[in-house]
């Protein structure tokens, strides 16, 4: 039997951050590691496990002094901290493992910074593996398996290590792998280009294990294109709504889709009828023939700004990301970005900087052509890149700012999410049916009220800082009144639209500041 610390290191300043939100609401980080959650249910039954979710607390000397074995589970972002706690826990003599996204692209660094053992590869090949080194007393070394796993062995996520109460939102995977083959992305070097899935029974297996920890709201599937069956997500939908409509509509969901979605009005019909609210697109750029050069052809194949309309029409508030510095990248692109998602009535928009992530096919690419340069490949949401780009850095870079400063914009954001909320469609109970909205669910009074509480303080920031303190309060208590008018079923999506657009206002602030040495 052994003591296992399962970390996860804290993660940077990012567009998901939400600071202002989550502290009015009382909450410590957005979602939970479900990788970690996962390999806890890897682990044999008998081994002591907690976890330590350093976005929640600091990770403390009692919680390495406990452990036998500490798994530090990182994606690139969090590259500084998973270094510094292996660190750490190296310095208390204990054995360090390192997995995740960014071990399986960089292993040697793994290595060179401490860790004993590297997990390259999916953690249910792995961790028995892994197990089995700990329990022979093997001191060190790399455990690589390319084996991709079949999604109906695995385990159900240790919900019960965390508190609930700490997250805005709780994470599901329904299944791993893309169809497509984007030039940048890592999504096909670590879980491959043909999709597997867990049974729809696993799913709501899930859902009702996080319903039991109390938590109510936010599901997020993290799936990285939960429609790349579309016939499958469809059985999937069915079984959700099913579920989530038996048990009094706890949950609401986001999730992440290709742009296809906007040509299957059947898919959107179902998603929203299973309480999906929002669903993240890389949409990457408006230009065609950078679509083209980066292998992004699912953006070609459908008409992008009526694909994206189509999505949000239908009741599904797109998160669009684009990306700024491709090879054949004309200069002006950031005012084409902001441009489209002003045509798109797109809210919540997130503008990054390339880069060529280790073992893409971008990264190949360009180690080939001698254009790799040294630097830290963690936030793709700021420069400078990792790579000479064809055309000059610091004109990029100034259009990232000047995108992300056009976009939040007070007076320009609460623009684009009017235009969101008048060009959607009411709500309904379901797609084709005149059925009532079921019972809600009823929850422990303590628990309703506050929530209610964080609510109600959200949105008495929301007045005082744009209807009254700002300068744009006349637009705010216009555009109020209009989607009273005009799509009133839609009020409490607009009213939160804004408070997130406020929110992200403050990171514009981030951009600039991490981009200014390379500005100067």
């Amino acid at each position: 039997m052994k003591n296992i610390l399962l970390v996860n290191p804290r993660l940077p300043r990012s567009f998901w951050s939400f600071p202002d939100i989550m502290q009015v609401t009382g909450k410590k980080a957005l979602l939970p590691s479900l990788g970690l959650l996962t390999v806890a249910g890897l682990l044999p039954p008998d081994w002591n496990v907690r976890l330590a979710d350093e976005n929640v607390r600091p990770v403390s000397d009692a919680d390495l002094r406990f452990a036998d074995v500490v798994m530090i589970s990182a994606m690139l972002v969090q590259r500084d901290g998973l270094f510094a706690c292996a660190a750490r826990a190296r310095a208390m003599g204990k054995i360090v493992v390192a997995g995740g996204p960014y071990a399986t692209s960089a292993p040697d660094e793994m290595l060179a910074g401490g860790c004993n053992f590297v997990v390259v590869g999916e953690g249910e090949a792995t961790i028995p593996l892994l197990v089995r080194a700990l329990e022979e007393g093997r001191p060190g070394g790399v455990i690589a398996v390319e084996e991709k796993t079949d999604m109906e062995q695995v385990p159900l996520p240790r919900f019960d290590l965390i508190n609930p109460r700490d997250y805005d939102a709780m994470p599901v995977q329904t299944s791993r792998g893309c169809p497509f083959a984007c030039e940048f992305c890592d999504v096909i070097n670590l879980f491959g280009r043909t999709p597997r899935y867990k049974s729809a029974r696993q799913v709501v297996a899930e859902l009702a294990a996080i319903l039991e920890t109390g938590h109510r709201g936010a599901v997020f599937f993290t799936d990285d294109n939960f429609i790349g069956n579309p016939k499958r997500a469809k059985e999937l939908l069915q079984s959700i709504a099913d579920w989530n409509r038996g048990h009094g509509e706890p949950f609401w969901f986001i999730t992440q889709a290709s742009v296809n979605l906007g040509s299957s009005p059947e898919l959107i019909d179902l998603m929203t009828a299973a309480n999906f609210g929002y669903v993240f697109v890389g949409i990457e750029s408006p230009d065609t023939d950078v679509l083209a050069a980066t292998h992004k052809y699912q953006n070609i194949r459908h008409p992008l700004l009526e694909s994206i309309r189509a999505i949000g029409a239908g009741g599904l508030t797109v998160v669009g990301s684009f990306i700024l510095g491709f090879d054949n990248e004309a200069a002006g692109a950031g005012t084409r970005v902001t441009a489209f998602a002003e045509a798109a009535h797109i809210p919540l928009v997130m503008v990054n900087t390339l880069q060529a992530v280790p073992q893409t096919e971008l990264w190949r690419r360009l180690r080939d052509e001698g254009r790799l340069v040294d630097g830290d490949v963690g936030d793709l949401a700021t420069g400078p890149m990792n790579f000479t780009p064809t055309r000059p850095m610091r004109d990029i870079l100034t259009e990232q700012i000047a995108a992300w400063d056009r976009l939040y914009d007070v007076s320009h954001h609460m623009e684009r999410v009017l235009g969101n909320i008048l060009a959607m469609r009411p709500v309904r109970s379901e797609p084709g049916t005149g059925k009532k909205p079921p019972s809600r669910e009823k929850r422990p009074q303590a628990t309703v009220l506050a929530d209610t509480c964080s609510e109600l303080r959200l949105l008495a920031r929301l007045v005082w800082r744009l209807g009254i303190a700002s300068r744009h309060r006349g637009q705010f208590w216009r555009q109020l009144v209009t989607v009273a008018r005009k799509n009133p079923s839609r009020w409490r999506r607009y009213l939160t639209l804004l408070v997130m657009g406020d929110d992200i206002l403050s990171f514009t602030a981030v951009i600039r500041e991490r981009a200014a040495p390379s500005l100067r």
